[in-house]
């Protein structure tokens, strides 16, 4: 009798345990339940809000002016990541979508110039007629391998400031210093070294430059083409780590680079000369340095200049000079951080601008024999 009332209980206790095993079950299985209804709900709104989001303007109260390039052949993908890239549309899938679903397309290539405030309406009926959102009130080209002094010469032409009052700008102590605050990894201490003649030289990119106010400053000119070149640079930062030079060695470099340069396959193999002779600690004797140096642009370099005294004069003095004597280019910048792999340490152009290189100064003498002397 107790062996048959003891396997009772266990009967029991074994049922009991199993309706509590159940209800635990019951009990995850309603919370799981509940966390993912919960979840999809989240989702679904934040999905929502997103996509609300990205079919909104930017920024509604920017009057910042981009200038967007849409190539030859570009579809509404390419299109699409492009104004992403220009910050002219917040989601390129987003926008992509919302072209195809109102049917959308034959966008035309080209030019444009864009703002953050636009809808996305705006950007496909510019897109589609190939309008240009806003015409420019004032546009100034600055090209590659121009001083400050050269600069001030344009501004001086383009708008109603003086080549003076543009030089007193760039080399003001309290703009030098706003410049270094706002573009710290750019503008850096270096720029202030004594030997250094304007701390801001080659560090205005060349570009065309577009205006749309009326009424300009001096800041308003200055400031976009120091941004340029912060945005340029940016780029290549990994490179320039690479190289262990800082940037404003770059731009010193391939300030060089720009200025010696008459062929855009020339500057890799001119960049390797530089590297080359750094490396033995051999001064870089370009003429560029010289002629930087004298203030002044002369049609022929004499032996007499070579010897004027001034850190600028890579004739004199090894390594690179103290700062830029030019802006640089893109090509020159990529050439810059990408040389050709070679042995030269000498080389010259002829009178078509060819470059013509040599290992040894035996073979460079001969190059300017048969190159310059019989010419």
């Amino acid at each position: 009798m107790e062996q048959e009332q003891q396997r009772k209980n266990e009967i029991m206790d074994k049922v009991k345990l199993r309706k509590q095993e159940g209800k635990v079950v019951r009990r995850i299985v309603t919370t799981v339940t509940l966390f993912i209804l919960t979840l999809i709900v989240v989702v679904g709104l934040s999905g929502t809000l997103f996509v609300k989001s990205a079919l909104q303007p930017v920024d509604p109260q920017s009057e910042k002016q981009i200038q967007v390039e849409i190539p030859m052949g570009s579809g509404l993908s390419t299109i699409s990541k492009i104004l992403e890239e220009h910050g002219i549309i917040k989601n390129a899938t987003i926008f992509k979508y919302y072209a195809k679903f109102n049917n959308q397309s034959n966008f035309q290539a080209g030019n444009y110039t864009m703002s953050p405030s636009m809808t996305l309406d705006e950007i496909l009926e510019s897109l589609k007629t190939g309008k240009v959102y806003r015409e420019p009130v004032l546009a100034i080209t600055i090209p590659e391998g121009l001083t400050l002094e050269q600069i001030a010469n344009i501004i001086e032409k383009k708008t109603k400031y003086t080549k003076e009052q543009f030089m007193e700008k760039v080399n003001s102590e309290e703009f030098i210093n706003s410049m270094m605050a706002s573009y710290p990894e750019l503008i850096t201490e270096e720029v202030l070294d004594s030997n250094i003649r304007y701390p801001l030289e080659g560090y205005l990119f060349p570009a065309t430059y577009a205006f749309y106010e009326e009424d300009v400053t001096l800041d308003d000119i200055v400031i976009p083409m120091i941004e340029k070149t912060n945005d340029v640079i940016n780029e290549y930062q990994s490179l320039i780590a690479e190289k262990e030079m800082t940037v404003h060695e770059l731009l010193t470099f391939a300030s060089l680079l720009e200025e010696e340069a008459t062929e855009k396959t020339d500057r890799e193999t001119i960049a390797s000369v530089f590297y080359n002779r750094l490396e033995i600690g051999m001064p870089l004797q370009t003429d560029p340095t010289v002629l930087y140096a004298l203030g002044g642009h002369k049609e022929r370099v004499l032996y007499e200049d070579l010897e004027v005294q001034s850190p600028y004069n890579t004739y004199v003095n090894p390594g690179l000079p103290p700062g830029p004597i030019a802006n640089a280019g893109v090509v020159s910048i990529e050439a810059a951080l990408n040389p050709t792999d070679t042995d030269y340490l000498y080389f010259l152009a002829d009178k078509e601008g060819n470059n013509h290189f040599a290992k040894s100064y035996d073979e460079h003498l001969q190059n300017k024999s048969l190159y310059l002397n019989n010419k």
